[in-house]
């Protein structure tokens, strides 16, 4: 390869270097206004009394004094104490009513456990699958992992801490407990909440109405035959 040599430069140790493109090409007019050092060309962008240092540390400061100006003047503090106000609800669990603050975004089992210290709804799988988190709301089953709690209010809910009465054990828990249905007892809450809510809407159930009821309950530990000899039992009591 060869280039028609015309002031033709070498780097240093002999070897000649291929001629610059762009000295093909002269200062664009945009390009002189705007780098302002070409001699003789005229810097319209910049009074000729002011250095570019001081231009420069100009424009620098505009630009912070307008991004500051939009958090000054906005009205950030209003639509914050009107999103606190809409974050107010107010929960009715196990027939008490309380007055809550929570996110757009919390679950049920959240609130459940950790505002209100209610901590036999437990948490398993986290993303409405294992049934360990049942809970009644009106007169369904619903996972509360996978329930908002904005979504719960004005309805009645029911956890494992008010089935019992009075003191008093449900006969679906003591009929666990006398077919020794829980082994973890991990789910057994949610087993019973289930077995509450099958029993409530239908006092005698089949074994497979019973077996349908108890399906979206996963025992890690088997004991499904034992849970369901104890809801059978329990139809009889209550």
């Amino acid at each position: 390869m060869s280039w028609e040599v015309k002031d033709a430069e070498t780097n240093g140790v002999g070897m000649m270097m291929p001629p610059d493109p762009a000295d093909d090409f002269g200062p664009e007019p945009g390009t002189i206004e705007i780098a302002g050092n070409v001699p003789g060309e005229p810097e319209s962008w910049r009074p000729p009394t002011m250095s570019r240092r001081t231009f420069l540390r100009g424009v620098i400061c505009s630009g912070v004094v307008i991004a500051s100006s939009g958090y000054l003047f906005s009205s950030q503090p209003a639509h914050a104490a009107a999103k606190q106000a809409d974050r107010l609800i107010t929960l009715s669990v196990n027939g008490r009513k309380h007055r809550l603050d929570v996110t757009p975004n919390e679950t049920l089992a959240h609130t459940l456990r950790y505002r209100l210290g209610l901590t036999g709804t437990k948490i398993g799988c986290n993303r409405a699958e294992c049934g360990a988190c049942t809970v009644i709301i009106g007169d369904q089953t619903e996972y509360s992992c996978s329930t908002l709690t904005m979504r719960a209010q004005g309805k009645e809910i029911r956890t494992i801490e008010g089935v019992a009465q009075n003191g008093r054990l449900h006969p679906v828990q003591q009929a666990f407990i006398d077919e020794l249905g829980p082994q973890c007892g991990f789910c057994t809450p949610g087993q019973v909440m289930s077995a509450v809510n099958l029993l409530e809407k239908n006092p005698n159930p089949s074994v497979d109405e019973v077996r349908q009821a108890l399906s979206g309950n996963l025992c890690r530990c088997g004991a499904y035959e034992h849970y369901l000899n104890g809801v059978m039992s329990a139809a009889k009591r209550v």
